[in-house]
């Protein structure tokens, strides 16, 4: 079994067939399907099954994809430190729930390393992929929440994925309006007194949504609701149909946000604990000890 091998089966998920794959990995189908039987052999169970529809994953193929992804990514993280650093360039990623603080802890840990070529990676994504992004090496270090709602959930899952979680603090509950909101003057909301404007809710897109919110106010049913996936378009949502967002406050202190919003308290409590995830018993990189400084200092 070589790394080869398990970077082909990776590529093989993502397609719909050997043809597909072959022609995104630059081989010929004949020498792809050859590798992949080869490999089928060696460990003893069929990775995929080939039909006119084309190719899918076996169930104990689906397991192996899983084991071969983390190695992958093991062995790209290798590659990066050792292999590349003899360019004298700089590589980190990190996954993030959408918190501004942590993209400032980022760019001061950056600016502390102070490295004269670099190629570092933000993911500002879904929570289901950061919890697995650390858990399969494609980042050292994440950042998360979770409220009373998913406490329970979130706690399972770091067991299962063998994550340490790492509290930075705790947040009330806080609506986010335009400045321009017909609301944006008042000093305290309640949810009533939100009820006829849309609430624009970030997107998380999979199966496992309603319990990895990272909201608070998640089980709250909305009778406007507007979900996106991108920040940009939640802002210029909640401007031009007056909708508001539910958060921790925390957005009003980006810089590109600040003249546009505010953030005014909720009535309704759901605290979240915010933190950062590693992998149990990791040693930090001098990256992720930096970046792990600056995370610290937003601690309350």
């Amino acid at each position: 079994m070589t790394i080869l091998q398990l970077k082909y089966v990776v590529a093989i998920s993502k397609s719909t067939s050997m043809r597909e794959a072959s022609g995104k990995l630059y081989i010929s189908q004949p020498a792809l399907s050859a590798t992949i039987r080869d490999l089928e052999e060696e460990i003893g169970i069929r990775i995929f099954e080939r039909t006119n529809k084309g190719i899918f994953l076996t169930e104990k193929g689906n397991e192996f994809l899983g084991f071969a992804k983390q190695a992958v990514s093991q062995y790209e993280l290798v590659e990066q430190k050792y292999l590349n650093e003899e360019n004298g360039k700089d590589y980190y990623s990190i996954s993030m729930q959408h918190y501004i603080f942590a993209v400032h802890a980022f760019v001061h840990a950056i600016e502390k390393r102070n490295k004269d070529k670099f190629s570092y990676l933000v993911k500002e994504t879904r929570t289901d992929e950061v919890l697995l992004n650390v858990r399969d090496y494609k980042s050292e270090i994440s950042i998360l929440a979770y409220s009373e709602s998913n406490k329970n959930i979130m706690n399972k899952l770091l067991r299962e994925y063998e994550l340490d979680f790492h509290p930075l603090m705790v947040c009330d509950t806080y609506a986010y309006l335009s400045n321009r909101h017909p609301l944006a003057d008042r000093a305290e909301l309640s949810v009533e007194d939100l009820r006829e404007y849309p609430c624009v809710s970030f997107d998380q897109t999979n199966e496992t949504a309603f319990y990895l919110s990272e909201e608070a106010l998640s089980a709250y049913h909305f009778e406007k609701i507007i979900r996106s996936n991108d920040r940009a378009t939640s802002c210029e949502i909640m401007t031009l149909l007056n909708g508001f967002a539910i958060g921790t406050g925390m957005m009003i202190d980006s810089y590109v946000l600040k003249d546009s919003f505010v953030s005014i308290k909720l009535k309704e409590e759901d605290p979240l604990t915010i933190g950062y995830i590693v992998k149990k018993k990791h040693v930090l990189s001098d990256f992720g000890k930096l970046y792990i400084e600056e995370l610290e200092k937003h601690k309350k």
